[in-house]
């Protein structure tokens, strides 16, 4: 299920469409767009928004706004879509047909129908070739895995990624202590959980988050891990053979607790101790794969908790503003 957005008038500039890409003819994908404005750097700038899970491109059409209102007559190209068989995109991706029930494309596939996507959308929208643009991806959860991935797949094509609360692509949502284990310590646990307690959030999670656990849109992640086993390499090349720009912003460490403590009855002392402390470890990582003198981050979005374009669009409106003012005509 998506995540809801609230109700919002939308700039007029931004126009929903739909579109076949050549390499899959036979489904449509639906996306929104915003043709860039005036300066030289923006209209060959294309800014490419990418999904989690349980969220769908309306997710950043808040912030597509903000970006727009905010530069009214400066602003670059914005592109968000739905992956196959996510949101308004209900035909599900052609190459599924015949998979094992619930795993069909995997992240290297969805990157391989996002280069095509981009191609499609220049040649058409922009009158540009790939190796005209100044790519920036903006990204959450999973998408931020997918723009990684792009990134190493497709070395020289990006610019810069702002990338929200990036999930942690070598994980298994092990985030806790496995009571099973021989060097396992019941002492260590925070004093108000048992180990009763810890079983039951490892169960809960392992159902819903797992890897092998099969979700709307068809996406395999049972070899993610492989795709991206390290968070801090390899090394990304940017465009021109420089290594692309990037920001990390992570959740706000209270906001998560609480969250994960309303909507699956995690103990706060359970996330204070062992899952945010985990997913810090992996956002500095993270900024580790690029230039260090190019990396920013990890940032926290006071008040946000995972989906950090929902909780705060404006706040990633100014960050990608931010980045998109470093963006360096090549």
């Amino acid at each position: 299920m998506a995540v809801p957005q609230p109700a919002m008038m939308l700039p007029r500039e931004l126009i929903h469409d739909t579109i076949n890409l050549s390499t899959k003819p036979t489904a449509k994908i639906h996306y929104t767009f915003a043709a860039g404005k005036d300066l030289q750097l923006h209209t060959s700038t294309l800014v490419v928004f990418l999904n989690g899970l349980m969220s769908d491109k309306t997710s950043w059409l808040p912030v597509m706004s903000g970006v727009i209102r905010g530069q009214s007559e400066n602003f670059p190209s914005l592109l968000a879509y739905d992956r196959y068989g996510q949101g308004l995109t209900e035909d599900r991706d052609p190459q599924d047909h015949g998979r094992e029930g619930g795993y069909g494309h995997d992240v290297a596939d969805v990157v391989r129908d996002l280069n095509q996507l981009i191609i499609q959308i220049a040649h058409d929208k922009m009158d540009k070739n790939l190796e005209q643009l100044q790519l920036v991806l903006v990204a959450n959860s999973i998408g931020c895995a997918i723009a990684r991935l792009y990134a190493q797949s497709y070395p020289g094509s990006v610019t810069a990624l702002l990338l929200l609360d990036p999930m942690m692509a070598n994980s298994n949502f092990g985030w806790w202590p496995d009571p099973d284990s021989e060097d396992f310590e019941p002492k260590e646990l925070p004093s108000d959980v048992t180990v009763e307690m810890l079983r039951e959030q490892r169960a809960k999670f392992a159902a819903i988050f797992a890897p092998h656990v099969v979700n709307k849109e068809g996406l395999d992640r049972r070899n993610l891990a492989d795709l991206l086993p390290y968070s801090d390499r390899p090394s990304l090349v940017g465009k021109g053979g420089r290594q692309p720009l990037l920001v990390i912003v992570e959740h706000d460490h209270e906001r998560f607790a609480q969250e994960s403590l309303q909507a699956m009855g995690t103990p706060i002392s359970l996330s204070m101790k062992y899952s945010n402390p985990l997913w810090h470890s992996y956002n500095q990582g993270l900024c580790k794969i690029t230039d260090p003198k190019t990396a920013v981050g990890p940032i926290v979005a006071k008040n946000c908790g995972h989906f950090v374009q929902r909780d705060d669009p404006a706040f990633v409106v100014d960050q990608l503003l931010s980045l998109l003012g470093r963006v360096v005509v090549l």
